[in-house]
């Protein structure tokens, strides 16, 4: 018997390769004469690039960048054997670089995600794979536009400041100075996020709060980015409003469609497509997936639902492995998924399954073998 294995992390316990390393134990225990490959996996969020560059035999490399707020500090990516570069913007851009009271999407800049693409492009990649969750910012990808050469100017002529809040002042773009390699760069973006620029629906409305954004910061921003949006459609004639996925990062994915003529693509799909996952399914019998915590919103892009629904186009029976079981976890059933098995083999908290979480995958993954060798 062949076993892919494909976990995505159990977030606060097991990365990526621990949880599949467990279930391949479990496996051999069950079954000594199997044989797994376990691959590392993640669904374009946080974890993608230390994922892909394990499972492809990747380098790691560093570069010197500008904060949220300006300050410089050390993100890494990834270079794939291919030539693909895999950025997450939250190295460089994300939430976490901000402490909490600093925190201010008027004038937190995606610069450093600019900064973070233009050392990939000097790396060599000439495809580019760029995770955008997470962000910092409010900008509309302002900063990331700015550092890849493109000219944001005012009324008097003067460079906008970082920040959305600036952006009400923008007269002008000027995208004469943009790197030419991006011309022949195949930049793609990956996010689950659908939302529209501005509305209620929008990077303001619906992210600003919890990036510190206030009441009243939430409709100056979301003016901003309107004014930003019809400057970029009169002049430059891309209409990206109310583009799907433009809202997502603050407005990075809309930046990234007008300045790197980017294409959105859903994180699971993007990954799973990058590790030619389908070449490796077909040279398995069962597929093994899970994460922390399955639930109705598993099946919207997650990484079981997309492993679950490629084992169905090739008529292969894919298990489930999870920390917990929510309510809605069962429309997974009708994607592909042959069966969820929970790890928990005793009452516990929360703390005891994450403090014991390798032990406890080990364990479910031997249950789940052992009654599919026998109902085989």
């Amino acid at each position: 018997m062949k076993v892919l294995v494909a976990l995505d992390s159990f977030k606060g316990s097991l990365t990526s390769r621990e949880a599949g390393q467990a279930v391949a134990a479990g496996l051999r225990r069950a079954a000594p004469s199997a044989v797994a490959r376990v691959v590392p996996m993640a669904d374009g969020g946080e974890g993608t690039v230390d994922a892909l560059v394990e499972a492809l035999g990747g380098t790691r490399r560093n570069a010197r960048v500008a904060g949220p707020l300006g300050a410089q500090a050390e993100a890494g990516y990834g270079l794939l054997p291919d030539g693909t570069a895999v950025i997450e913007m939250a190295a460089a851009s994300g939430l976490p670089l901000v402490p909490p009271r600093l925190r201010d999407p008027r004038r937190a800049s995606t610069r450093g995600t600019g900064e973070l693409m233009l050392a990939a492009l000097d790396s060599g990649a000439r495809r580019l794979l760029i995770g955008i969750g997470g962000s910092a910012t409010n900008d509309g990808g302002a900063g990331m536009a700015q550092a890849l050469g493109a000219r944001l100017l005012d009324a008097a002529g003067a460079e906008l400041p970082p920040g959305g809040g600036a952006l009400g002042r923008l007269a002008r773009v000027d995208i004469s100075g943009l790197d030419p390699r991006l011309r022949e760069t195949e930049i793609v973006v990956i996010s689950d996020v659908t939302n529209p620029l501005c509305g209620p629906l929008g990077a303001s409305a619906v992210y600003g709060p919890q990036k510190g954004a206030s009441p009243e910061d939430v409709r100056e921003l979301d003016a901003c980015l309107a004014h930003y949006a019809r400057v970029l459609r009169d002049q430059l004639g891309q209409d990206i409003a109310e583009a799907p996925g433009a809202g997502a990062a603050g407005g990075l994915g809309a930046g990234l469609l007008v300045f790197a003529a980017a294409q959105l693509r859903r994180g699971t799909d993007a990954v799973l497509d990058t590790l030619r996952f389908d070449e490796m399914l077909a040279d398995c019998d069962v597929v093994v997936t899970g994460e922390g915590r399955i639930d109705a919103q598993s099946a919207f892009g997650k990484l079981p639902q997309g492993v679950a629904a490629r084992a169905k186009a090739q008529g292969k029976p894919a298990l489930a492995i999870v920390g917990a079981v929510a309510p809605g976890a069962e429309v997974l059933y009708d994607e592909g998924l042959t069966a969820i098995i929970p790890i928990c083999d005793r009452p516990m908290t929360l703390e005891e399954a994450i403090a014991d979480a390798a032990r406890l995958v080990q364990g479910a993954a031997e249950r789940a073998f052992r009654l599919l060798l026998r109902e085989c």
